[in-house]
């Protein structure tokens, strides 16, 4: 009951003194071992990480003589002092080639302070130190690889810690010991000035001082007392106080090494060891990570998940663990497999931890920030794939249903999915806990949304056969992440400005009604000529071009700078398209329903309230709407869960909104990615899930859940089908915004090719209308072999005061 209560005052922020801490190691190993996993499942969960690395040993000299080492070797062991750039990048390439997201330096300390071999070796090569060949060899892997490197050089003063900086995503130093004895003469660091406690933690303290991501820890069973393992244990924590850089903290079993002074140094029991880590845990909190190297404790693995570890490390698929080479790293599958019979997922990270990513511009060297962005997911953990939205690349393999081990899916996954499906209005924790899923807990996720679609659907997949027209692409807004739009901020990207006059405009919507189409969705940038008579002139245009074709026109952004340009009300606004003949609103221009990530994003764009409110008061007219999410690029699975929950509530007002439709952020040609200031768009795993998500989030109220083939792709669509979809959108006849971004799925699918997609997901097929009506028989019939369309005239733009004139 003490411990418990002392957990719960550690979880609430509370640090414990030296001298509690060390009388709690004295407790009860059961006891210990039950507080430390109550405090490491407050932090993180029924997660456990690691890093898919490979290990770069620049150069086995030091100059230290550490007595358990057999990483350091003398020069005539060598054939060369320091790996060469080329032998560098073929190891990094293999651990690129291997899935790897980290490139491990780890080097011995200072050699050229030791060996005349080593300092010929860097003046030869144009190097002054050992340092500042680390920091060209970092250089060139991060920016020939991609591959993150993560630094351990050993003591450093600030000027290098700098340097290291900005070519590395991470760094770590061991303290080891924060007791001066270890280096007297006969003990473990005696000979060894790198390995002075006060020269180690001022490396510390210094990297906390520039930003630097660190990984620090302790060595266990080297001589030292376990009253000194908790100073140390504090001294590293006292520094994360005041500078919140310690990412993780290594609680590391020493290992005896024939041919080293310690070679016949018992090593602590397996017991002592787990209630170090405990201690580690109590005395480091709920938010530091605690890593146990896997290879070092075979057939412990759960028995160090239960001392309160949620972190193995770096794991390499590729090279030894050349530290302790009589280790071999346990295989992925086999650790996943292992942490999962301990009750947790294992989960691939970057080697710079996700609250550190999340918050990059403080961090993260700006030079590094885009390398980490390309490689991190919406959680800011490692991508699991390559996939690309828009993109020619397949998708991966996902888990199939029926598939699945039920024991991998966690209790409260089932209990949050279990309120979903009754209607509950869930919190925006418990949907954050459904975009996390990964593997089997994935397949359920998917099979259960697939569930509550077919109760809710039936076994139909509809479409609708439309026509895009984008009227004209010049705007004066600089939205970050748009390839479309022409103006100052975007004039190096694809196409021309252009302006489509009502005649071209009318000539497309009846083209488009003669292929058998019963809607035109009409968007476009926001002109500077326009007004709001400009889109009253071109619903007018379109009725009496088509007076039988719905018009699905403008965004939410376009009808306020309407009613702003006449100086109106938005609502009588709204009532004037209504009557030139708008008989629905297109829910775009959403992108994320969240202020703090539209101010980076589209800064001069609706707010989330303005936004809303465009919907809300569209529905009080008579006007439905569409709504949509554009993700995967700077928010965070937190901001998708407000997103959602937005947009259940203003459903459950007004039951205007027709359905949802989530919309992947193709990257390619996306300003603010080629900046590299945005993630490459969702992975694969992230896209499926956003629609089943949304199928059980939005329930009862949003019934009709949306995939666009042009993001997905023919083979996405697929396995969206069986993810809570049913429905594909429209044929297009033309489509720019998305191929302006990169996208390659093209500018239209006929009908013939959205229901082979169908019906090769086993499903029944229905043409329906913008309001999910049926679709009228005779043009049902004019959109099967529809002839081709003719060219298009787009209207070099000219500012000329009118735009869109007949």
């Amino acid at each position: 009951m003490r411990l418990k209560k002392i957990a719960m005052s550690v979880v609430g922020g509370e640090t414990l003194s030296p001298e509690l801490l060390a009388s709690l190691s004295e407790e009860k190993l059961s006891d210990l071992l039950e507080a430390a996993s109550f405090i490491r499942d407050a932090g993180f969960g029924d997660v456990t990480t690691y890093s898919r690395k490979v290990f770069i040993p620049l150069t086995e000299l030091c100059r230290d003589v550490c007595h358990y080492c057999t990483f350091a070797k003398a020069p005539k062991r060598l054939d060369t002092p320091y790996m060469s750039i080329d032998g560098v990048l073929a190891l990094a390439e293999r651990g690129r080639a291997a899935g790897c997201n980290e490139a491990l330096f780890t080097l011995g300390e200072k050699p050229e302070l030791r060996y005349r071999v080593a300092r010929e070796w860097l003046e030869r090569e144009g190097f002054a130190s050992t340092v500042e060949y680390l920091a060209h060899a970092a250089g060139v892997v991060l920016r020939k690889t991609g591959l993150l490197p993560h630094i351990n050089a050993g003591t450093l003063t600030a000027g290098e810690l700098r340097s290291l900086r900005s070519v590395s995503a991470s760094m770590g130093i061991m303290l080891e010991s924060a007791s001066d004895r270890l280096t007297a003469h006969g003990m473990v660091h005696h000979g060894s000035p790198d390995k002075i406690p006060a020269a180690r933690l001022g490396t510390i303290r210094a990297a906390g001082e520039l930003k630097i991501p660190t990984t620090s820890g302790i060595l266990v069973g080297i001589g030292e007392t376990m009253r000194e393992r908790v100073e140390a244990l504090v001294a590293l924590r006292e520094l994360h106080r005041e500078y919140g850089h310690l990412q993780e903290v290594i609680v590391q079993n020493f290992r005896a090494k024939p041919g080293t002074r310690m070679a016949n140094h018992c090593e602590v029991s397996a017991d002592e060891f787990r209630r170090t880590i405990a201690i580690a845990r109590l005395t480091l909190g709920a938010s530091i990570s605690i890593q146990a190297p896997p290879n070092l404790s075979p057939g412990m693995l759960r028995l160090l998940i239960e001392a309160g570890i949620n972190d193995w490390g770096g794991v390499s698929p590729v090279t030894p663990d050349l530290v302790n080479p009589e280790a071999p790293w346990p295989h992925i599958e086999e650790l996943e497999r292992k942490t999962a019979d301990a009750g947790k997922r294992l989960v691939q990270r970057l080697t710079v931890y996700p609250s550190y990513v999340a918050d990059r511009s403080r961090w993260i060297d700006k030079a590094v920030a885009p390398r980490v962005l390309e490689r991190a997911d919406a959680e800011w953990l490692a991508r699991e794939c390559e996939w690309r939205a828009g993109g020619v690349r397949p998708p991966p393999d996902t888990p199939k249903a029926g598939a699945r081990r039920s024991s991998n899916v966690s209790e409260s996954v089932r209990a949050i999915v279990a309120r979903g499906l009754d209607g509950e209005r869930l919190e925006t924790s418990a949907i954050v806990r459904l975009f996390a899923c990964r593997g089997d807990e994935y397949a359920f996720v998917c099979e259960s949304a697939d569930q509550l679609r077919r109760h809710v659907n039936g076994g139909v997949v509809s479409y609708v056969v439309t026509r895009n027209i984008n009227y004209t692409n010049v705007c004066t807004y600089g939205c970050k992440f748009c390839a479309f739009s022409k103006g100052k901020t975007h004039e190096d990207l694809r196409g021309k400005p252009y302006d489509l006059t009502l005649a071209e405009i009318s000539r497309r919507a009846r083209e488009a009604w003669a292929r058998g189409a019963t809607e035109v969705c009409l968007q476009g940038g926001i002109n500077p000529d326009y007004t709001g008579r400009t889109y009253l002139d071109i619903c007018r245009a379109v009725r009496d071009a088509t007076p039988e074709m719905h018009i699905h026109a403008f965004s939410p952004l376009e009808v306020t700078q309407g009613a702003a340009t006449l100086d109106i009300p938005l609502r009588d606004y709204l009532g004037q398209l209504r009557d030139a003949g708008l008989g629905s609103l297109p829910g775009t221009a959403a992108e994320i329903l969240d202020d703090e990530v539209r101010a980076a994003l589209c800064p001069d764009k609706l707010t989330t309230s303005q936004w809303l409110n465009v919907l809300e008061t569209a529905h009080s007219v008579g006007l439905r709407t569409t709504s949509t999410i554009m993700y995967g690029h700077i928010e965070g699975t937190e901001h998708w869960a407000r997103h959602l929950l937005h947009l259940r509530d203003l459903q459950a007002r007004t039951g205007g909104i027709t359905e949802f439709v989530p919309l992947p952020f193709v990257s390619q040609e996306a300003p603010i990615y080629l900046k590299g200031g945005a993630r490459p768009g969702p992975t694969f795993r992230e896209a499926i899930l956003m629609h089943a998500v949304a199928r059980i989030a939005l329930h009862p109220f949003i019934t009709n859940i949306q995939a666009s083939w042009v993001k997905l792709g023919p083979t996405g669509v697929r396995l969206a089908l069986s993810a809570g979809v049913n429905d594909l959108g429209g044929t297009l006849m033309n489509e720019s915004i998305t191929r302006a971004a990169g996208a390659v799925h093209g500018q239209e699918a006929p009908p013939e090719t959205i229901e082979e997609w169908i019906a090769s997901a086993g499903r029944q097929v229905r043409q329906r209308t913008t309001t999910y009506g049926e679709a009228p028989a005779a043009q049902r019939t004019a959109s099967y072999g529809a002839p081709p369309l003719g060219e298009l005239q787009n209207t070099s733009f000219k500012r000329v005061g009118q735009a869109a004139t007949a």
